[in-house]
């Protein structure tokens, strides 16, 4: 029997709506742990949920979903340093235990560090995965690093047993500063499912600005790697919108926005000239961009969505001083356009209304189902490429500039 999903705002802090910056999704990697024994530490940044196998083991014991290391019998306590995907600013991060009841870590503290890729090349490859552990000259080049002096997240803190009511452990990151690596200590030894960290990427702006003004490129403004960010949405049953801004193409449905069949929907569907459906309802996810700019062509791919994709889209564009997804006035960017099923949809220039600029863009799907990427290629408002500042609070320099856009000139 199906047991119910938790609803979005229940239970779970606002910040794990934000990108995952850490998850091997999103190119994040581990690049050292003290120990492997019976589970590697890679474990901890599969997008996949974490599953049990009652009886399956390895020949270093029970097999386990997670990062678990041996039971430390040597002075000390295990550590892994795992780089993250893009450098962003991290909001928030659940550890979780889940199935590790009996072997869970206790305690575990994050900490952070902005490495150079110098300072990152101090770290030797790594070569020991399950059943091993860092050898002696590999501890010594690390100690190279004083990763141990990196900037504290989180403070030694306890951890919770991985049975269901009980596995998922959030903190709230108040630090505003951008990261590239983590160090994650668990005190002394054991197990730890999963790690999420939450946040926006924060791309180098002041070398972006410079190669597009100098050589006129387009770039995915919504893209999570270059700051982009889902801030609402309507139904995420299936699979959450921010999924579709994610790097590279979708790997099956499960990687993109899937939402609920509406139940609004009509006994029998009727459809317009154009041959698309007259349905009653909808469904929405709203986007920040990583930076305010025009949009000049849309990619919207419904990769692997064959029996269950919208049957079309509607994309809108807006300028938005607060984060008000109910209040704000929404301008046409892509008018409504008939989907087909596990497909590469591209829009030009001619085939939009407006392109901005924009701050937030709204993507409609009627009456429901699934999108796999969302792609939106455009330039940078070169007038505002000097105001991002260094922790990317806001997207534009002043209320006043703002208000005198004209949100429908090319």
């Amino acid at each position: 029997m199906a047991e119910r999903k938790v609803s979005k705002n229940e239970q779970l802090p606002k910040f794990t709506e934000l990108n995952d910056l850490i998850s091997q999704r999103n190119g994040g990697k581990v690049l050292f742990a003290t120990d492997d024994w019976f589970a590697a530490a890679e474990n901890l940044i599969k997008p996949e949920e974490p599953e049990w196998r009652e009886r399956e083991f390895t020949e270093f014991g029970k097999w386990m979903d997670g990062w678990e290391t041996r039971r430390k019998r040597i002075p000390g306590h295990d550590w892994a340093i795992i780089k993250l995907g893009v450098p962003g600013i991290l909001q928030g991060v659940t550890v979780n235990t889940a199935f590790f009841t009996g072997n869970y870590a206790p305690r575990f503290s994050l900490q952070a560090a902005y490495l150079t890729p110098e300072e990152e090349a101090i770290i030797p490859k790594r070569s020991n995965g399950m059943g091993g552990a860092a050898t002696k000259e590999v501890l010594n080049q690390i100690a190279l690093l004083n990763s141990e002096t990196w900037r504290e997240l989180i403070s030694m803190t306890k951890l919770n047993a991985g049975y269901k009511d009980t596995c998922l452990n959030h903190y709230t990151i108040v630090n505003k500063e951008p990261w590239t690596h983590i160090r994650l200590n668990i005190y002394p030894d054991g197990g730890i499912a999963r790690l999420r960290l939450f946040g926006k990427a924060h791309p180098n702006w002041k070398q972006i600005c410079s190669n597009d003004l100098s050589n006129n490129q387009v770039i995915d403004l919504v893209a999570m790697e270059n700051g982009g960010v889902c801030v609402g949405y309507s139904d995420a049953h299936y699979g959450h919108p921010r999924n579709i801004i994610s790097p590279g193409q979708g790997i099956n449905m499960g990687d993109g926005w899937e939402t609920a069949r509406r139940l609004d929907r009509p006994p029998i569907l009727e459809a317009d000239s154009s041959g698309i459906l007259q349905v009653p309802g909808f469904e929405w996810a709203v986007f920040q961009l990583g930076h305010i700019g025009f949009i000049k062509s849309i990619e919207v791919d419904t990769n692997h969505f064959r029996g269950n994709f919208p049957d079309s889209i509607l994309i809108e564009g807006t300028i938005m001083h607060e984060q008000d997804l109910t209040n704000t006035d929404w301008k046409t960017l892509l008018p409504h356009q008939k989907l087909s099923p596990h497909k590469q949809h591209f829009y030009s220039p001619t085939e939009l209304k407006t392109t901005g600029p924009f701050t937030h863009v709204r993507v409609t799907m009627a009456p429901d189902g699934g999108i796999s990427r969302l792609r939106l290629w455009g330039s940078l408002f070169k007038n505002q490429c000097s105001f991002q500042s260094s922790h990317q609070e806001h997207l534009c320099s002043t209320e006043e500039t703002l208000q005198n856009i004209d949100i429908n000139n090319d």
